[in-house]
């Protein structure tokens, strides 16, 4: 790109911003994407030990000196995107345009994608249900069904729906109507039969179920299944929690199995759990931290959390410590395919492989 190459190591981030405009997707809720929050450091992190993995990537990228640290979504544990549009702590401009990268082998190679409009003040990147969109202010939306081939062009400041939503055929409303939807590879249409909730805050497909969630304005949770795809619902209820919620979000365990999480008003107290056993069962975590970052299902009837107070998994109604290679900063999310990701300010962890036998991945990029 006609300045010197560099070799400096740069970690694969999956920061919530480039550059003063919010991106990315922590699920805690997910942050108001239009609301700016403050410039992330641009610094090279030192190196961690790798004897707490199973495998570490270092994989060179052609970026020149100049560009900061790239923001990556992954799709699943093979397939992501990272953007790099931070030039020198601004954003890119034509000596320094945004730079897009894929990958079809879980970070082992990159290859350049042309980036439909490199030179824009608010780049963004998402890659849900299997799209590739970009927000590049402030010409619109552009968003990919082929993987970067062709792009389809969207004006305007708010993402058309569906573009920057959870992944998942089935998703909810933000419009204050909290309608379940379906993805349909172009558009969310909603379903003609709603679940007859007071309020649905969220939606996933977990084994045989479609779920639906949430919970009213004094924190009381609720839910609703259906069995035929939302043609019809069936109210389910949900035993009270110990205090009350703000969020209920239906999720899927990596081996299928439903699971509700109800997030205090706070969204950083313990979470309320529930397992589906046919009906819900409230999940104890005795010895539980007061205060967490994440929480997710892994599987085999088990929540891993994060937090300040450590790593640990709730299991058998119990809160225990774990030895894992990830700290108390790291966020925790379920990617469609199962796998793990573990988000910190300075790396990427991916947990991959069936439930019972997984391993561990830390990725690192490197200027070439």
């Amino acid at each position: 790109m006609g300045r010197p190459a560099s070799h400096k190591v740069i970690i694969l981030l999956l920061l919530p911003l480039l550059a003063g405009c919010s991106i990315g997707d922590v699920r805690r809720p997910p942050p108001d994407r239009r609301s700016a929050s403050p410039r992330p450091a641009v610094s090279t992190p030192a190196p961690r030990p790798v004897a707490d993995v199973d495998e570490v990537r270092h994989v060179g990228v052609a970026v020149a000196e100049g560009y900061g640290l790239p923001h990556v979504e992954f799709v699943d544990a093979e397939h992501a995107y990272a953007l790099f549009a931070i030039c020198d702590g601004r954003p890119p401009g034509r000596d320094c345009p945004a730079l897009l990268f894929a990958t079809r082998d879980g970070g082992r190679s990159w290859r350049a994608l042309p980036h439909p409009r490199p030179v824009a003040e608010n780049q963004q990147l998402y890659a849900p249900n299997g799209l590739l969109v970009l927000g590049a202010e402030p010409f619109g939306w552009y968003a990919s069904t082929d993987g970067g081939a062709t792009f389809t062009h969207y004006p305007g400041i708010a993402p058309p729906p569906g573009l920057t939503g959870p992944d998942g055929r089935f998703q909810v409303t933000d419009d204050g109507g909290g309608r379940v939807t379906r993805w349909d590879g172009r558009r969310l249409r909603p379903l003609p039969v709603q679940p007859g909730l007071p309020r649905v805050q969220s939606a996933v497909e977990a084994r045989d179920l479609l779920v639906a969630a949430g919970a009213d304005d004094a924190g009381r949770p609720y839910a609703a299944v259906s069995a035929d795809q939302g043609r019809s619902w069936e109210r389910t209820p949900v035993p009270a929690p110990d205090g009350a919620v703000g969020v209920v979000r239906a999720m899927r365990a990596p081996d299928g199995e439903p699971w509700l999480v109800g997030e205090r008003p706070d969204r950083r107290g313990f979470p309320a759990l529930w397992r589906w056993r046919g009906g819900w069962e409230t999940v104890r975590a005795d010895g539980h931290p007061d205060r967490i970052v994440s929480a997710v299902p892994v599987g085999d009837g088990r929540v891993a959390v994060t937090g300040p107070d450590g790593v640990g998994i709730v299991v058998d109604g119990r809160y225990a410590r774990v030895d894992w290679p990830v700290g108390p900063e790291h966020y925790l999310q379920l990617l469609g395919d199962g796998t793990l990701l573990a988000r910190a300010p300075d790396e990427i962890v991916l947990n991959i492989g069936p439930v019972g036998n997984r391993r561990w991945i830390r990725l690192t990029l490197t200027r070439d």
